[in-house]
């Protein structure tokens, strides 16, 4: 089964392993079944023959439980305001039969999978004293070893993932928006205004880089590849490539080519694809240097499938194009959702799942 049991799919790269021509049939892809999950800009994640999202209703979270067929299995609600950019944000993680999830406020909550049931709860802010972002916390849950991490705090927080207890913390820093990245060593977080690397174990501070951006949204998610990691921000702001060694860290290049907003890239072959700031782009991941560009997407977002790009636009239209960094190649466009469209599709078992903010999540079948 090729699962995308978390954000970004199996290795949190935004990739899938499956094989796709790229070409879509007269008319475009299939549509198989829509469902209503609520407001919000949650993504989907796939374990088997169960499709899981998120979504707010009459100022409660809604974790939505599907079978691929399209049937709902079950729902579990729990409190939460609306806020502001009213909706959810984060995308359930699926681990070893259970569900983990986060509200805007904080609440951390593990569920089983299978059920729907509480398992756990713990109010990760309020015990912490973690101040809540201008648009709440967002950042998708990571699991590793026994720990599930938050971006929430200065540098994260870390909970024991089978009973909710809080193992460390980091206070009541500036979070970003992005969601923890594991990488040799430790995990990466993207926080209001730095990067920083933890020891899974401790939280113990390995090494930071400043990254000051406009209202402290740091939102897309790091990109590790070897001893280098990409960073980028919206707000004029722009990447970087920087380079580790030990504790300590240098900038290889730094540009405003690329501005991701919240949507991260892809790497592929040592280029980097993403949203700039409404604009499909490609950079040599080596210099910054931009290849090509195509505008009018939005705020959409991308996951690639063998060497190709599957890009859902902000006013949901689905494109497929080689990623090539020679041209923009496009294979097929089809239009497969209306509304506002700026979370990322998911694909799993030639099915992909995409959704807008209004809350209608619709599955449609790749050839």
């Amino acid at each position: 089964m090729a699962d995308w049991p978390q954000y970004r799919g199996p290795r949190r790269s935004g990739i899938s392993p499956e094989r796709f021509s790229g070409r879509f049939p007269v008319g475009g892809p299939r549509r198989l079944w829509t469902a209503q999950v609520g407001v919000g800009y949650s993504g989907v994640s796939v374990k088997g023959s169960r499709v899981f999202t998120m979504g707010n209703a009459s100022e409660q979270d809604v974790v939505t439980c599907l079978s691929t067929a399209g049937k709902v299995l079950w729902q579990t609600r729990y409190p939460c305001p609306a806020g502001d950019q009213p909706g959810t944000r984060i995308t359930p993680t699926i681990h070893a039969g259970n569900v983990y999830v986060m509200s805007r406020q904080g609440l951390a909550v593990c569920l089983s999978a299978m059920t729907g049931k509480i398992l756990w709860k713990t109010e990760i802010a309020r015990q912490t004293g973690a101040r809540e972002p201008k648009w709440g916390f967002a950042g998708s849950p990571l699991i590793s070893g026994r720990l599930v991490f938050f971006n929430v705090g200065g540098s994260g927080a870390a909970l024991d993932k089978t009973n909710g207890r809080i193992v460390w913390h980091s206070g009541n820093g500036q979070a970003g928006y992005a969601s923890p990245v594991p990488f040799p060593g430790g995990v990466a977080i993207f926080a209001g205004t730095e990067l920083v690397a933890v020891q899974a174990a401790t939280g113990r501070r390995l090494w930071a880089h400043p990254w000051q951006t406009g209202y402290d949204v740091n939102a897309a998610d790091p990109i590790f590849w070897g001893s280098t990691v990409f960073i980028s921000s919206n707000y004029s702001h722009g990447g970087a490539l920087l380079r580790i060694a030990g504790n300590r860290v240098g900038v290889v290049w730094e540009n405003r080519s690329m501005k991701n907003h919240f949507n991260p890239c892809v790497l592929l072959g040592g280029s980097l694809y993403g949203n700039s700031e409404n604009t499909l782009m490609c950079l040599d991941a080596r210099t910054g240097a931009e290849r090509w560009q195509l505008r009018g997407i939005g705020k959409g977002g991308l996951i690639a499938a063998d060497g190709k790009l599957l890009v859902l636009t902000e006013r949901g239209e689905l494109l497929s194009a080689r990623a090539t960094p020679a041209a923009y190649q496009e294979l097929g466009r089809a239009t497969i959702l209306d509304g506002v469209c700026w979370t990322a599709p998911a694909l799993s078992n030639g099915i992909l799942y995409a959704r807008n903010h209004s809350g209608t999540l619709v599955a449609v079948k790749l050839a």
